[in-house]
């Protein structure tokens, strides 16, 4: 069963409309966005390395959560969800394969994001506070480092800016989806998930495996 109805804008295309979300759900999304992003900057290759792997595991968790936002329930047993470790083996399978679960409507709303923020200069600015931010929502010297981080990894790092600007669109979505939800619980009418104008296809720099497999580029 869909949990969301879809509207055609005559502007806009296809709008992805929400049901109302479940406490549980909406309980997923927030857990969701807790990654240990690192606090201070490190310029060798073992932390890109590190914050790369992070990436990948905050938007393979981020699909996973939304296929299910987007189905309406969620498994009943979710530790390997959480698991804070590199993404590998069986563990990395099923989270790929309930991210594949994500329907076609609603991974466009993932894609708008994650082309939006690698067209615009600003997307270093956008995605690196989100993911502080949401990452570490009761420590504000945490997130303001992991922020500092972020950006200038960023900034700094052309390659890293693909799956930095892939692990923001895929939490952000989520969370974007649970506020139409309530939109939509307290007037009663259809409201759709935000996304940022879609770009055109990305630089080809940084674009790994993982993020072709997940968002279906090839």
């Amino acid at each position: 069963m869909e949990a969301y109805e879809l509207r055609d804008d005559p502007h806009l295309g296809t709008r992805v409309c929400p049901l109302p979300v479940p406490r549980e759900l909406g309980d997923l999304v927030e857990r969701g966005h807790r990654v240990s992003w690192p606090v201070w900057l490190d310029r060798g290759p073992r932390m890109l390395r590190h914050l790369l792997d992070l990436c990948r595991l905050r938007t393979a968790r981020g699909l996973a959560v939304l296929s299910w936002l987007a189905a309406g329930e969620a498994p009943e047993e979710l530790g390997w969800l959480w698991d804070p470790r590199r993404l590998s083996g069986p563990r990395q399978e099923r989270m790929y394969t309930a991210a594949a679960d994500v329907p076609d409507p609603v991974l466009d709303l993932v894609l708008a994001n994650w082309t939006w923020a690698l067209d615009t200069c600003h997307g270093g600015r956008v995605a690196a506070p989100y993911l502080a931010a949401t990452a570490y929502p009761r420590d504000g010297h945490a997130a303001a480092g992991a922020a500092m981080t972020l950006f200038q990894t960023y900034d700094r790092q052309p390659e890293s800016r693909a799956a930095l600007a892939a692990a923001w669109a895929a939490g952000k979505v989520g969370a974007d989806w649970c506020r139409a939800a309530e939109l939509r619980e307290a007037y009663g009418t259809q409201a759709p998930v935000f996304t940022y104008p879609r770009a055109g296809a990305p630089p080809a720099v940084g674009l790994r495996p993982w993020i072709e497999r997940l968002f279906r580029l090839r």
